[in-house]
């Protein structure tokens, strides 16, 4: 029989011969792999299990969530040949349920980018169009979606938008849920109040399966959310009829590219046929989403990465000189070039006498951009925005781009992750072959309405 099906195909199928199929699959995704390096590191199991709610199926895990004796780096040359001696939460609920973990996937260096272009295992390449980029920073899991024609979900995690980001460049789907949904343990923090674990897949139904899986509270991380996980999949086909949703124009403003936008609206139009309401809003603090995040997220990451200095933590050299030497020549030799720059810009945000004038602002800030959500979900069940203002870039426009250039790309996704609500991107339509992305973001815990929108505007590319 083919395995070229849908994760739903996969699953009703119950008389499948894994043996069969995993020799079939990890065929196609070492020839995929050797093209676009979309993985760190590839396992093939050894027996499948053909029960529980994923019964038996291919999931990868981006490389900064823990896997058992599997290496997990996070993209970083300081991590690697680290293996862990135990599962991240999220990566234990795949296994109890049945999922079968096929390798890591490849990012950003602690999550630092938005193209995947800072990674310490090479570059992860788009499937549309290997001269452009994945996105970041889960661009290895958006990327292995979009290029596998097998049954497949990737586990991301995202901090200002790298599970939408990619999502969007490679035409797939990406859920971010609400911040504590999802347990963060056994997760490589990049910034601990920023990070979610989340997942990519090729159908809205793959994402919320995967929901469904690794939701819930965990006493092992003090952030985790003490509710009851909710059943994903039982109103996805509900329809959308009588939903509104917010319009907000500083998503469609300067630095939006034309076509974009219109891609987007024409989704929204489509949504609108089934049912939906919509209206324009404002929503003005998103001007103060890029310096707000950077400055939070660089603080955070720069105690954060503190620990990997050679001694307990992280690679290691030969001891020599003063302590202070001896740690900047470890750094220096394994931290990459983004990753030195976060660290500096975070301990810069730090220091005494610049804490209240940048960090503490910056968390008045991220209160009152929480705010602007919160009162826009009082009248709306959703919020739809083009999920980046661009298609994916190339490699060779991405090396013309200066940091702070870099920076501004995350302009559409920072926001709605510093208030820590869920968002879905989603397919909605093409420019110059590339897909472009419609980002349906919601209010805390109502991870089933976007899925619902998303479910309704599937199709529209």
């Amino acid at each position: 029989m083919g395995y070229k099906i849908s994760v739903r195909e996969f699953l009703e199928n119950r008389n499948m011969d894994l043996e069969d199929f995993y020799s079939v699959f990890f065929s196609g995704l070492k020839r995929i792999n050797r093209k676009l390096n979309l993985f760190v590191v590839m396992e093939k199991p050894g027996r499948a299990s053909a029960s529980g709610m994923l019964s038996g199926l291919p999931v990868s895990v981006k490389d900064c969530i823990c896997v058992k004796g599997m290496q997990s780096a996070a993209g970083s040359r300081i991590l690697e040949g680290y293996r862990p001696p135990f599962d991240a939460t999220a990566v234990r609920r795949v296994k109890d349920s049945g999922g079968v973990i096929i390798g890591k996937t490849n990012q950003d260096e602690f999550g630092f980018g938005t193209f995947s272009v800072n990674s310490g295992f090479g570059i992860p390449k788009n499937p549309i169009d290997p001269s452009r980029t994945c996105g970041g920073s889960s661009g290895g899991a958006a990327g292995t979606a979009a290029a596998l024609e097998y049954p497949h979900i990737a586990l991301a995690e995202s901090t200002g938008g790298s599970i939408s980001c990619p999502a969007s460049f490679c035409g797939v789907v990406g859920l971010t849920p609400t911040y504590g949904l999802v347990s963060r343990y056994g997760l490589i923090d990049y910034a601990n109040s920023l990070d979610k674990i989340g997942a990519i897949g090729k159908r809205v139904y793959d994402v919320a399966l995967m929901l469904s899986v690794i939701a819930g509270h965990d006493s092992r991380d003090f952030t985790s959310l003490d509710i009851k996980p909710e059943k994903y999949l039982n109103s996805l086909d509900a329809g959308v009829k009588g939903m509104r949703i917010g319009v907000p124009k500083e998503y469609f403003g300067e630095g939006v590219e034309k076509a974009v936008a219109e891609c987007v609206w024409k989704g929204i139009k489509e949504l609108e046929n089934s049912g939906v309401v919509y209206e324009e809003i404002s929503l003005p603090c998103t001007e103060h989403a890029i310096p707000v995040y950077y400055i939070i997220a660089a603080a955070e990451a720069s105690t954060n990465l503190a620990k990997f200095c050679g001694m307990r933590y992280g690679a290691s050299e030969p001891v020599s000189g003063s302590f202070n030497e001896y740690f900047s020549k470890v750094r220096s030799k394994y931290f990459g070039e983004e990753a030195k720059r976060r660290i500096l810009l975070g301990t810069y945000a730090r220091m005494a006498g610049y804490r209240d004038q940048y960090y503490l602002k910056a968390m008045k800030a991220r209160t009152l951009i929480i705010n602007e959500f919160k009162k826009a979900f009082k009248k709306f069940d959703a919020l739809v925005a083009p999920t980046m203002p661009v298609i994916a870039p190339k490699f060779s426009e991405i090396k013309r781009m200066e940091p702070l250039q870099q920076y501004m790309m995350d302009i559409l996704t920072v926001a709605p992750n510093l208030a820590g609500i869920p968002m879905l991107s989603v397919p909605c339509g093409k420019v110059k072959g590339m897909p472009v992305g419609m980002h349906i973001m919601g209010n805390y815990l109502e991870e089933k309405k976007i899925l619902r929108i998303g479910k309704a505007a599937e199709g529209l590319e």
